[in-house]
């Protein structure tokens, strides 16, 4: 009488708690330099819209033959940052990628600021 050694096909408990394993410390390296380059992402958006900014409010102070003091709108900038449609200004969003707001867009002589400066969310 011949005996049949049938084993079915499968992964054993042990097998499945180490690919978990790995998966998990592969995921707690992810992890937190994903979360640093979402940080870095967002610092430099903000420095990039604060660089735009200011340098609408220069092509502004240029064309309107404004001085160091003057301070213009929100509105009064919009169409050099091209957020114009058709001639119309649109509604112009100031806000930082972080959750931080801008304080203000400041006089022609300032540089912009935003709520996040002490995160680095400062014009260089």
């Amino acid at each position: 009488m011949k005996t049949r050694n049938t084993r079915e096909a499968g992964f054993t408990l042990v097998e499945i708690m180490i690919v978990v394993a790995i998966i998990g410390l592969l995921a707690s390296i992810a992890i937190p330099n994903f979360a640093r380059a979402r940080a870095t992402s967002q610092v430099n958006a903000c420095i990039n819209n604060l660089r735009q900014i200011d340098g609408a409010k220069q092509q502004w102070a240029l064309e309107t033959k404004q001085g160091p003091s003057a301070e213009p709108a929100s509105t009064d900038i919009a169409p050099y940052m091209g957020r114009s449609t058709g001639g119309a200004v649109a509604d112009v969003d100031f806000t930082c990628p972080a959750a931080g707001t801008y304080i203000s867009i400041g006089n022609v002589g300032t540089p912009p600021e935003c709520t996040k400066m002490a995160d680095g969310h400062v014009l260089p």
